[in-house]
């Protein structure tokens, strides 16, 4: 019961004892009152006295008054109640009914979208992910606008904990077991975002490769397509980049008859689960652009054979590989700068065919065994002018597994062997053979 208002108790009671004193003096002032009222117009209170008094007196008049009286008076508080109730039930409903469109228009204006359960992977992405058979890793992975927001999938094998971080919020994703992490972020579209992954005892901050488009272009896939590209250490291989405006390498293969492809290497303790590559279009070329991985790291690609069993080989477009018997690729570009435009400008106006040609064929591993690129590039080219010879052939300088071979059983088609130094250090033994040596 709501309690009523201490002002509207105390006029009540105040009422109540009023009538009851009047009945008690009613008999004994009767006749006084009647003599004082003779003649005169009564007032407001005299009339209540007589009413009173009539009661007492139970004649027929009074009776049939007080009556009426008392019915109306239990007419009228049999009344109020009746009105006043649903009056205010229904009021109250009213504002209830009212109050659930003022919100629902409210959120709507400020377009606040739900925050359903995550969609989970779908099974036969989950199993074709962890065997490493997965065509089109990108449309699971990463981030994608759903009904409710933006649905967040990662796959982070051996973590403990995957979180979502941008400029405006740090979520932590659902552990959806065997590695898979996801989360449904009530966003409008897909933010600039970064990845913070807890493994035991250290977390690891990183983009998210899976939110990258492709970094290899329609002109290139042409063209290996037709079996003409030209430049194809440009295409293919481990390409240092920036790509989308955040730093990183693109890994691209040609791997036609692979069931799958994923990307194994130092930055990822050498497991290639969580680094599948996508398939691009009927190519044969599989590529994945991984945030952060810069030169010198070593890497390999994991292939899936048709008959599902799966070899880690090296990047046979590799642009620097470990020294045998180790055969990882490394990320490597080239920054050699070449400072030969002074005979290159003149070798066209040299009458080649009147000219002395004489060629010394050497294999460097075995000419002064022990010296290295830098140092051949000091000793070599001063020798061969001075026996008389005008030019310089060497023997196979790619990759080769065999180093007591001549080195014709190429890995490493753009990689110079390492058994000698590194490819920059390479450029400068080929750089004094365009000098005055070689021009005489």
């Amino acid at each position: 019961m709501i309690p009523r208002p201490p002002s509207d108790d105390r006029a009540n009671q105040n009422g109540d004892g009023s009538k009851k004193t009047g009945a008690k003096k009613t008999g004994a002032k009767k006749a006084a009152a009647a003599k004082k009222t003779a003649g005169k117009k009564a007032t407001p209170a005299a009339k209540a006295t007589a009413a009173k008094g009539a009661v007492t007196k139970k004649t027929g008049k009074g009776k049939a008054t007080a009556k009426k009286a008392v019915a109306d008076k239990a007419a009228a508080k049999a009344t109020v109640p009746q009105q006043a109730v649903p009056k205010q039930a229904v009021s109250k409903r009213a504002v209830s009914k009212k109050a659930v469109p003022r919100k629902a228009v409210v959120k709507a204006a400020l377009d606040i979208p739900e925050a359903p359960v995550s969609p989970a992977v779908a099974p036969d992405d989950r199993d074709r992910l962890l065997s490493g058979t997965h065509h089109a890793p990108h449309s699971v992975l990463g981030a994608h606008p759903v009904p409710g927001g933006v649905a967040f999938r990662v796959l982070r094998p051996y973590a403990l904990s995957v979180t979502v971080v941008t400029d405006d919020l740090r979520t932590e994703l659902h552990d959806d077991g065997a590695g898979f992490f996801t989360g449904l972020l009530p966003l409008r579209a897909v933010p600039d975002y970064r990845l913070h992954v807890a493994y035991e005892g250290t977390v690891h901050e990183t983009e998210d490769a899976y939110r990258f488009l492709p970094a290899l272009g329609e002109l290139d896939l042409h063209l290996i397509n037709e079996g003409r590209h030209e430049e194809l250490w440009t295409a293919l291989g481990a390409e240092p980049m920036t790509h989308q405006g955040v730093p990183g390498t693109r890994f691209t293969v040609w791997a036609p008859n692979a069931r799958g492809v994923r990307l194994a290497g130092t930055f990822n303790f050498w497991d290639a689960t969580a680094f599948p590559l996508r398939s691009l279009g009927s190519s044969g070329v599989w590529e994945l652009f991984v945030p952060g991985v810069g030169e010198g790291e070593l890497y390999k690609f994991e292939i899936t054979r048709p008959d599902g069993s799966k070899t880690l080989r090296a990047d046979p477009v590799a642009r620097r590989t470990e020294a045998p018997p180790r055969t990882s690729s490394i990320v490597h570009a080239s920054h050699y700068a070449w400072a030969d435009e002074a005979w290159m400008a003149a070798r066209g106006e040299r009458p080649v065919h009147e000219s002395p040609f004489s060629v010394y064929e050497v294999h460097l591993p075995s000419w002064r065994p022990g010296l290295t690129y830098r140092q051949l590039a000091e000793q070599l080219p001063a020798y061969v002018a001075d026996l008389g010879f005008t030019h310089v052939e060497l023997l196979p300088v790619a990759e080769h597994p065999f180093g007591g071979s001549w080195g014709y059983q190429v890995t490493g088609f753009y990689a110079p062997t390492a058994r000698l130094g590194t490819p920059t250090t390479s450029n400068t033994s080929s750089t004094p053979c365009t000098g005055p040596a070689s021009a005489s």
